[in-house]
């Protein structure tokens, strides 16, 4: 399988609450509802902005002591994955142990939705999710919203003109070769240098892309979410959602 078949399909941030992401989601990134339902251990939301990028909302649902309550009871909210569209499953996860990662957390029960991951501790400071998503079933529908606690979400208010686009997720690595094995070798993003020294790696399906900095004596993982569009927005940035959200000057 050649990674040029991936797709960076969104970016998974965790809270406590979905409740409260949507307020900020909406009320000022002008985001628009794109579904959700349960998980094994936590609850999803997801919303689209100008241009197709998704930022999906985790809660922890359950008993104390899943992988999202560990997550929020050590980090905070924050950026938790990135997930990556592939179409076969199997063959994905073989050219990632090819590329020497070692793959966890293989969840194939449903198969409308099949999943694994590349080793945490191999994957630069953040979760990477590969899903192969397969049309359900007659008669398996995906649970409705009134089968599962939907959170109050917000409608988007009359003076946001437009949402906001989502251009990118910033991180910190230690290693040029690391990261390049990682995105463009594994993952099979292209690689553009830009003009402050990052690279920027594009998918050629996905409206989201992952820039990678270099500090080799920094922690390594997110740093800020990029985002594009008409609208102003401060040129310091928000904190919100335990991440930056900065729009980053042209």
């Amino acid at each position: 399988m050649t990674p040029a078949a991936f797709e960076l399909d969104h970016v998974a941030l965790g809270v406590r609450q979905i409740a409260e992401a949507a307020g900020f989601l909406v009320g000022e990134l002008g985001g628009e509802e794109h579904g959700g339902g349960p998980g094994l251990g936590f609850r999803f939301f997801q919303w689209k902005f100008a241009g197709g990028g998704k930022i999906e909302i985790l809660e922890p649902a359950g008993e104390p002591g899943g992988f999202l309550h560990r997550f929020l009871d050590r980090r905070g909210p924050g950026v938790h994955h990135v997930t990556f569209n592939v179409p076969n499953l199997e063959a994905a996860a073989d050219h990632a142990r090819r590329c020497g990662y070692e793959i966890i957390g293989w969840f194939d029960a449903d198969p409308s939705w099949r999943e694994c991951f590349l080793h945490p501790k191999q994957a630069q400071g953040i979760v990477v999710q590969l899903a192969e998503e397969n049309p359900r079933p007659p008669g398996q529908e995906a649970p409705s919203p009134a089968e599962w606690p939907r959170p109050e979400i917000p409608p988007r208010p009359a003076n946001v003109p437009s949402p906001m686009a989502f251009r990118a997720l910033r991180l910190s690595a230690r290693d040029a070769a690391a990261s390049r094995r990682q995105w463009h070798e594994t993952l099979g993003g292209e690689p553009h240098t830009l003009e402050d020294g990052a690279v920027e790696y594009r998918w050629a399906d996905s409206p989201i892309r992952i820039v990678v900095e270099l500090h080799p004596d920094a922690d390594e993982g997110p740093v800020q979410i990029e985002l594009g569009g008409e609208r102003d927005w401060p040129t310091e940035g928000v904190e919100a959602l335990g991440a930056r959200f900065v729009r980053p000057a042209i």
